[in-house]
């Protein structure tokens, strides 16, 4: 049982590094997702149409992470960078892992709106 959980622990913590790696912590997201929308990505914001029509990035697209599964085609061909954000991280985290399922992989999680300052 011991060896179970020792081995789960350890692919637990690569997954977590692997993750770590795909997005530059801290300040220098925005300045990373700013440059992959000027080269062409779509900039989608995964929160509720209320939280998009109160403030958000502008030239985002709004698609709810609830509706991300049915809505893909909005996003174009799987090829398409993608720029995802939301409030604090949680939901384009999200949006992220099932985007990745789906095919999309250009696909960079600027984590909360706020990053992109």
């Amino acid at each position: 049982m011991k060896v179970v959980l020792v081995v789960a622990a350890v692919f637990v913590g690569l997954f977590l590094v692997s993750c770590a790696r795909q997005r530059p912590a801290g300040a220098a997201a925005g300045p990373e997702a700013r440059r992959r929308v000027e080269a062409g990505a779509t900039l989608v914001d995964v929160r509720t149409p209320e939280e998009f029509a109160a403030g958000h990035l502008p030239g985002a697209v709004n698609i709810p992470v609830d509706e991300l599964p049915q809505r893909l085609g909005e996003l174009g061909s799987p090829e398409r960078p993608l720029v995802i954000y939301c409030r604090s991280g949680a939901r384009s985290t999200r949006a992220e892992l099932l985007l990745k399922e789906r095919g999309f992989e250009q696909v960079f999680n600027l984590g909360p709106m706020s990053a992109w300052e």
